[in-house]
């Protein structure tokens, strides 16, 4: 499981990276939009942050199965929330002015919302594990983890999508935004 959980969370921090854009300044429209798309993001990130590395530490040593439960679902759970949160401020930004800037927007909040909503399915699975019965308990793990090998894909499609919004003037807006500034790079978890 620590070897999945490792390519999920890394999945997770590429996809921070793509949350980021580059360059200088936009037009008008470009800089309203990418004020309320990054006026979230930055504590979104933090909030993905926090959560994936609770989840790498949880795979370190000998954890009870009542902590490894706890910091499953609390970790989900924010992991769920963050990715909806982003959904809706895609949502609330708007049609980005860009070509095709409907579909881009749309196709960005329904990667968005699978995500949060694979999270959210994480979430319940975990809250739904017996950790009085050990190997019922390692059981459900198996499962969680097999779930979560989903996720690199997700987050490939996410990415995708919001790549898109990656374009002329709106891409050095986002660029200019504090909060879509790239983050620090996050610790590795391979080594779990």
């Amino acid at each position: 499981m620590n070897k999945k959980l490792a390519a999920a969370l890394s999945g997770t921090a590429v996809l921070v990276l793509a949350l980021s854009g580059c360059g200088d300044e936009g037009n008008e429209k470009a800089e309203r939009w990418a004020q309320e798309y990054c006026g979230s993001l930055q504590k979104q990130n933090k909030t993905i942050d926090g959560a994936n590395q609770a989840l790498a530490r949880i795979t370190e040593g000998d954890k009870s199965p009542e902590e490894v439960k706890k910091t499953d679902v609390e970790a989900f759970g924010d992991l769920s929330t963050a990715y909806k949160a982003l959904s809706t401020a895609v949502r609330k930004a708007g049609v980005p002015p860009l070509e095709d800037g409907s579909r881009i927007q749309k196709n960005a909040i329904g990667r968005l919302d699978a995500l949060s909503a694979t999270y959210a399915d994480l979430r319940e699975r975990a809250e739904a594990l017996d950790e009085k019965d050990r190997s019922e308990f390692a059981d459900g793990l198996q499962d969680i983890a097999g779930e979560m090998e989903k996720l690199p894909k997700q987050f490939g499609e996410v990415e995708k999508a919001l790549g898109e919004f990656r374009q002329g003037d709106l891409q050095e807006a986002i660029a200019g935004q504090d909060g879509c500034r790239k983050p620090s790079p996050a610790p590795s978890a391979s080594a779990a």
